[in-house]
Order: structure tokens, then sequence, then C-alpha cells
């Protein structure tokens, strides 16, 4: 099968497209042929060997993909199922998504909702399934379109741009925090009611600022999360989802005992099986796949790692969707 294959190296580690024996596949009861796949913040990091996610060599890198099941020793699955996979450490210490074929535990898949395709569930990705985490949290929270605007950072980016749409299909009015200004058209066509450049959050911050909000969706982290906090209105909610600015968290308890503020924390890698079905019925009942359309762009493996120092540096726009078999 082809795929992308990350090998140790005396300096690093080197990933490249190459052919692999299926032979070598890891341990695993399901064995799917892998339609679509995609490239995550995450799968960048891998890819370039920026950050040491992966946690042991050979790896093919990719935390989720889309498929067909081929083979299964598990009740529940068998040949020709559409399934779904993100998280469970795949890409980091078993073998992932950026290749042809792969062997899991069929306890890690997830029904590919009708009417969402391979490809479609794939544009949406663990960017967007991390998106619907936190909206649904905002909704466990209480929080609805009446009581006020949501913040969404990182905006142009995979799980900001995905958050923007499903906020704004259930009412919400969106303000969108973005470093590119060049995005803004793309921005209020997903759904962005207001844009503030990232600069307004970016930097430290007071402990306590102006109520602007009553809820936020933060994939950024470091100050940014902190200035999320500080701008929650009295009783809102925060969810946390990423670290693109940095894993610190340079802030003050003020928000959470004076404003009664929540901090959230999403983890898309090891949720609750019930809460990742619950997540993807939502994605295929709320996301218009003609708008899902305008945010993705489709690659192959080699230009998938070609693109990964973009990912990281924050120059692309959306999702990038990869055909492992283009």
């Amino acid at each position: 099968m082809k795929g992308i294959l990350i090998e140790k190296q005396d300096n690093g580690s080197r990933a490249s497209v190459t052919t692999i024996d299926e032979a070598n596949l890891p341990e695993g009861d399901v064995t799917v042929r892998i339609e679509w796949s995609t490239l995550n913040y995450k799968d960048a990091l891998a890819i370039t060997g920026r950050s040491p996610v992966v946690r042991s060599f050979p790896m093919v890198p990719g935390i989720d993909f889309a498929g067909v099941v081929e083979s299964s020793g598990q009740p529940e699955w068998k040949a020709g199922d559409e399934v779904i996979l993100n998280g469970y450490g795949v890409g980091e210490k078993h073998w992932g998504g950026l290749a042809q074929r792969a062997r899991v535990s069929g306890d890690w898949l997830v029904r590919t909702p009708a009417p969402l395709t391979s490809r479609d569930a794939m544009a949406v990705g663990t960017a967007g399934y991390t998106a619907m985490l936190c909206v649904l949290a905002l909704e466990r929270h209480g929080v609805t379109p009446e009581q006020g605007k949501v913040l969404v950072t990182g905006a142009a980016g995979g799980v900001g741009s995905v958050a923007i749409m499903l906020l704004a299909k259930r009412g919400y009015h969106v303000i969108a925090s973005t470093g590119r200004p060049a995005e803004s058209a793309y921005l209020h066509e997903l759904g962005a009611e207001e844009i503030i450049d990232r600069a307004e959050l970016s930097s430290p911050g007071k402990p306590l600022a102006k109520e602007r909000w009553v809820a936020a969706i933060d994939a950024v982290g470091s100050h940014t999360l902190a200035n999320a906090c500080a701008g929650t209105a009295y009783g809102g909610i925060v969810a946390a989802c990423g670290l693109a600015q940095g894993m610190d968290f340079p802030a003050t308890v003020a928000p959470f005992i004076l404003r009664s503020v929540t901090l959230a924390g999403i983890d898309s890698v090891m949720a609750p099986r019930a809460r990742r079905v619950e997540a993807w019925q939502r994605i295929a009942q709320d996301l218009s796949t003609e708008r899902l359309a305008s945010m993705v762009t489709a690659i192959g493996l080699d230009k998938a790692l070609a693109a990964a120092p973009d990912v990281l540096d924050g120059k692309v726009r959306g999702r990038l969707v990869v055909d492992v078999n283009g």
C-alpha cells in the first residue's frame, strides 16, 4: 500500500511517501480501506518533526480517516460498512490514516452517518468533530443565541471555520478572531457577523475585561485563552480545545470566582464513544455539505508533506482533505 511513513534518524525523523508492506500493519480486529484522510495540526507536527508527538517509529501519521471496512473480527462491523476514526492515538502510537489501509480496534470506529460521504466526513475531520464537541459543551451549559455573542478564536483554521458554521446554523451571533484580515470575506461567508484582529487577544491583558461575549470556543491557548476568559460575561463558558499560540495559561482566577465563568476542557482523542456518536450525528444534521465544500482543499499524499509547514505557520485556510488513493 502507499502511505506516508515517518522514520527515525540520527538527527530527528524523516517523512516520505513510500510503498509499505501491508503485512506490517499493527494489531487490530478491523482492517479499513481508507478513502480519505486529512492534514491536521498534530499531523503537521509529526511530519515536520517540530514536536515529538510520534511515540514510536516507524509511524504512519494521520489522526483521522474515513473509509470502508474490508475485514472484521468484531461482530459490530462487517465488510462494506462505512466508518470514521478520530483520535485514540492513531498517528502517534498506532499507525494512522495517511495511507491506503489501516488496522485498528473496532472499538475506535464510528459509523459514517447519512448523508455524509467519506470525503464529507474528512472535510469535517477531527477539527470539525472537535468544534462540534465544543458546541455541545456550550449547549450543555445552557448557552442560547438569545443570551449573547460567541467568540471563536483561530477562526480561519479548521476548528474555527467549522465552529463558525455550526454556531451560525443554530442562530448564534459569532465574533471571529483572526490574524488574517484577508480572510474576512471567507469568515463572513461561513456565518461570522463580527471580525476582530487576533492582536486584541494575543498579548497580555487584564485579569477582567469588558464583558463582550457569553461564550467562547478557543483553539489557540496562551494569552488568547486568558483574554477570552477575561472578556466572558457572568455565568458564561469558554471551551478550550487547542494550543496554537502555546500550552501556557497566563491568567488569574478572577473570571472564575468573580464572574462564575466556566472553563471547559475539550478532548477529542479519548472522548467517550457515546459523545462521539452524538457529535457525528449532529454534524450530519447541522452542516451543509455545499457550505462545507467552500472551506475544503483536496490534496494528495505528496502535497500533504509540502503543506505541513504551512499548517503550523497558520497559512492554511479551512480544511485540507487528503486523497490517499490519488
